[in-house]
């Protein structure tokens, strides 16, 4: 039985292009959090952007800030664009779910991707998120304002989303070893997103 998570997986694969053109058009709303997120990081510290889409405009951000960047997506599409457009980082056509890349980052972005999953993924993901965290690794990811799911919309095709409680997330973050930095629920200044934003323990 197809799961709902998968059918995002392939609007984000047919409408690759046609997202990528949206995104650029729409302006960046959220970009106050991508800069809070860069001030905790140093120059050449190592990020992992998991859901990275066309790398435009956050990918392309972090490397004009001289972040070294490893960008995960599950569309080929949008893997050959961040390819052309900063040839010189990696990236990898893998889904964020099953990642496994045997090394550890000093930042790991889940923006405008994680809250595509299913509640139960979203829990096991604090299992990537550990497995790929150095100590003092900064974490950012967005979610809903509230326990549920919940389908939008995107060129007319049915886009699922979910979210735990923030109680919940709490839970979790603490459990892999993350201190919550900052939580601001349907932020206006970043276009009504939700936002976590955590800091592992150092060693």
């Amino acid at each position: 039985m197809t799961r709902a998570s998968d059918h995002v997986r392939a609007i984000y694969a047919k409408y690759a292009r046609e997202w990528d053109a949206d995104r650029a058009a729409a302006g960046w709303n959220d970009k106050s959090w991508h800069d809070r997120f860069v001030g905790l990081l140093d120059a050449g510290a190592s990020v992992l952007d998991l859901g990275c889409g066309s790398g435009a405009p956050v990918a392309r951000n972090l490397v004009q800030h001289e972040l070294r960047l490893t960008g995960i997506d599950t569309s080929p599409t949008m893997i050959s664009l961040c390819r052309e457009r900063m040839p010189d980082q990696e990236w990898f056509v893998a889904d964020m779910r099953t990642v496994s890349l045997a090394r550890k980052f000093d930042g790991i972005l889940g923006w405008d991707s994680y809250f595509f999953l299913e509640p139960d993924d979203q829990r096991r993901m604090f299992e990537v998120f550990a497995a790929h965290a150095r100590p003092s690794c900064v974490l950012m990811f967005n979610t809903g304002p509230g326990a549920g799911e919940a389908i939008g919309s995107y060129r007319s095709e049915p886009l699922y989303h979910a979210s735990l409680a923030a109680s919940e997330y709490r839970s979790l973050l603490d459990r892999s070893g993350f201190e919550v930095l900052d939580h601001v629920v349907e932020d206006p200044l970043a276009g009504g997103r939700t936002v976590w934003l955590a800091r592992r323990a150092r060693a």
